[in-house]
This record gives structure tokens, sequence and C-alpha cells, in this order.
């Protein structure tokens, strides 16, 4: 897919829960987007920031796939305020700033969409372990976790086989994870997402941060959200 061009990204600050949220967001140029896409980063105590080679990989694919794009650093991130707690309550803190980015990008491009746009959480490790999270409190129609620490942080399950209506609500689950992942098992993945009969896309080759993989990754993501 030809990537549409775009608006240079801006740097910008967002009120959140903990004090002000560094961002930045990237708007395609067409004139009605087709939805927003919000991008969390991994661990934050392991050095990761907005900034990561894998959260630039998905920002650059939702963009072309025309969303307005958000990536942000959390509480405690380099230019945001706040103190870093993810390990202090499994991450709840960081849950409630994706949820006031999420609202903030909602309110500045509101004009841009004439009904409720279409949501995207997406996120990588420690950053996919909170969408998950926090796709269980915002209503999204997709949702891109790669490599997620769902067992560290001990993710609920966004899915129910059993009640039908439950696994009706639920967005569509994009999972990608790399076979060679020394840092997110595999099979915790795998173990997290059988039960709610999720599939996983397994990039063979891949570690942890998809070194020399990232246009497999990029291509994944792509094809996914093609209409």
């Amino acid at each position: 897919m030809a990537a549409p061009a775009a608006a240079h990204p801006g740097r910008t600050f967002i009120d959140g829960p903990a004090g002000k949220l560094e961002a930045i967001l990237a708007r395609p140029k067409h004139e009605h987007p087709r939805g927003i896409a919000v991008v969390a980063h991994p661990h934050p105590l392991y050095g990761g920031t907005m900034h990561n080679k894998v959260v630039h990989t998905l920002a650059r694919a939702l963009l072309a796939q025309g969303y307005v794009v958000a990536r942000f650093n959390f509480r405690g991130v380099e230019g945001s305020a706040g103190r870093c707690n993810a390990d202090d309550d499994e991450g709840e803190g960081e849950v409630e700033d994706v949820l006031a980015v999420s609202g903030a990008v909602d309110d500045r491009f509101a004009s841009l969409f004439p009904a409720e746009p279409e949501r995207v959480l997406a996120g990588f490790s420690f950053g996919g372990a909170i969408q998950a999270r926090a796709a269980q409190r915002l209503p999204s129609e997709r949702l891109i976790l790669v490599a997620p620490s769902v067992a560290r942080l001990q993710v609920p399950p966004l899915i129910h086989p059993a009640k039908e209506s439950h696994a009706a609500s639920a967005p569509g689950v994009l999972m990608v994870h790399g076979d060679r992942d020394d840092i997110v098992p595999l099979q915790s993945v795998l173990d997290w997402a059988a039960p709610q009969e999720l599939p996983v896309v397994v990039v063979p080759g891949a570690g942890h941060f998809f070194h020399g993989k990232l246009h497999l990754l990029r291509r994944i993501v792509e094809e996914n959200g093609r209409r």
C-alpha cells in the first residue's frame, strides 16, 4: 500500500492525570481521515520511549492507512511529567495516560469526523499490554499488540468465547510476535491467546525488537488494515 502524503508530525503536550504528556501527532492529508490511532511504547524502566523503532514502525504503518496517529511518552518519560509507577500497579497509571491521550486527540480532531471516529490502539511490549488493558475500557475497532508482555502485567482476557455478547463487542485483534523473542517469551503470549481463540502471527527469525524484520512487521500491520 502506498503511503499517502502526510503532514509533518508535530510535538505537543497533552493534559494527563499525572501532568503534561509529551506527544507527537501526525495527520494524513486526506480530507476525511479514516480514524484515530494511539501507539504506546515499551517499558519506561528499560529505556522505552515513543521514539522506539517498533513504535515508529507502527505509527508509520497506521499513518499510511489514513489514521491520525498519536504516539506519546508515558508519565515520567523524557518530557512527560509525573513518575513511572508501572511496576507498582500493573500499569494502571499508564492505562489512564492512554485514555487521556485518546480523549485529547478526539477533541483536537473532532471537526474531521462527522461521526465517532474509528479507533485503533497499538502497542509494543509493555505498551502492548497497556493497550490490551485500555481496550477493556475504551471502545476500539482494532487492537494491535506486538510482543505484548501480557503475563508480566497479568492482563485479563479480552474475549470470553463462551459469552457471545462479549465476543461480539470485542475489537479486531492483531497479535505479532517473533519466534526468537528472549524478553517476552512467545509461549506466554500463546498461553494468553489460546483460551480466547485469538490467532498470533509469528515472524520467523525475529527477536523482541524485530531487528532486520521491521519491514515485515509494517507489511503485516498494513495488510491487516486493508478495507
